[in-house]
């Protein structure tokens, strides 16, 4: 965990009363949905909460719009003028709350009706120190599960002749429709949540310090629950808490900067990196596997939208190796200049896809379908 930082104020507005709960969303990877976000966030929520809205580096466009909502519906708006990590983002969220839970949105979520309120009592009902939803994910919303909680934990075993500790993770019920799992749709004990949408106890924060912003980009909500695993807390996934977190296909010119920090090599390589050394796990097939799909979502979310439109139909594939020849070394760029003035992310600084691969592993440009079915949680 990480020790307390100074706010990134540059907005404040408060609120009068003071909830149970405290909503703290964050940017998750673009900002083209943190309207209709916020939207379903107020119109689909009939427990009393409290909101702190994260807003890191957004366009001028949205900026306005989340201080005229911030004046209008009176939620504290703390903004920074740069990018933020997500953990970065949750990081000053919860120096701002003040609820007994604190209750983490992504900000490209909807809600279903019912889901905060859900998510509390099952906090209250089994003193559970994580509670997540179960998340579906696109079109048809509410539909189509991303994750229904999971299994993770470090596990000792020997491969060969040598014995180590390695990170065994499952998600519960991706792909699942959820109008076919009624049976499933129930309270569950598990072990570990996702980000999207998730419910942690203030207080776990106030005795075990922050997240850790070492994890810049993935394994941020393993890390959450095997820590409060290791402090004697228990993680549920509460499946009546319905929210859906939108991919979508609409990025706006401003989103596609802080899409490929975001999901940049040298942030998911520092995130690894960090994860690994923190808890003493072998860098085994579950890391190499992962090396070689570095730059699949900018892949498939920046560049394939760009290849479908080449006119050359026979060279599009020629066109595509050419892209990602340019993209790469732009994309190391950004993080580069963003390690050299951002603390945190110093870690991120000269890492490269190139130096993990291993046995002459390319990247692989996966078809929509391929692509599509291999999302992975993060």
């Amino acid at each position: 965990m990480t020790k307390t930082l100074p706010l990134e104020t540059a907005n404040i507005s408060t609120s009068i009363e003071q909830p149970m709960v405290t909503i703290v969303v964050v940017p998750r990877e673009r900002f083209s949905y943190s309207q209709q976000s916020l939207e379903s966030v107020y119109a689909e929520t009939d427990y009393p909460f409290e909101l702190v809205y994260v807003d890191g580096g957004s366009s001028p466009q949205l900026k306005a719009y989340l201080e005229t909502q911030a004046q209008e519906k009176q939620f504290k708006l703390i903004r920074t003028e740069h990018f933020l990590s997500p953990n970065r983002a949750r990081n000053i969220g919860i120096q701002a709350a003040q609820g007994k839970y604190i209750v983490f949105v992504d900000n490209d979520v909807l809600v279903q009706k019912g889901w905060l309120q859900k998510l509390v009592e099952c906090a209250e009902e089994t003193d559970a120190t994580v509670v997540g939803t179960l998340t579906c994910i696109d079109s048809p919303v509410h539909e189509v599960v991303h994750n229904g909680g999971g299994t993770t934990y470090i596990e000792v075993r020997t491969e060969g002749t040598k014995t180590g500790r390695y990170a065994v993770q499952k998600s519960y019920l991706e792909g699942k429709r959820v109008s076919k799992i009624a049976d499933q749709m129930t309270r569950f004990k598990c072990e570990f949540v996702e980000f999207h949408t998730a419910l942690v106890r203030k207080s776990f924060f106030d005795e075990h310090g922050l997240l850790d912003e070492g994890l810049l980009s993935t394994r941020e909500h393993i890390d959450l629950c095997l820590c409060a695993a290791k402090a004697g807390g228990t993680v549920y996934c509460e499946r009546q808490s319905i929210v859906t977190y939108m991919t979508g296909a609409e990025f706006d010119w401003y989103d596609y900067t802080y899409f490929s920090l975001r999901w940049s090599d040298a942030w998911d390589l520092a995130s690894f990196d960090h994860f690994r050394a923190k808890w003493g796990v072998e860098e085994d097939w579950y890391f190499h596997r992962r090396y070689n799909r570095l730059g699949r979502r900018r892949y498939r979310a920046l560049m394939r939208p760009i290849i479908s439109r080449f006119p050359l139909k026979d060279k599009r594939s020629d066109f595509a190796d050419w892209l990602q020849v340019i993209e790469r070394p732009i994309n190391n760029f950004i993080s580069d200049r963003y390690a050299r003035l951002h603390e945190y992310a110093s870690h991120s600084l000269g890492l490269r896809r190139s130096q993990r691969l291993k046995d002459g592993m390319k990247f692989e440009k996966p078809s929509k379908e391929k692509a599509d079915s291999e999302l992975e949680s993060v």
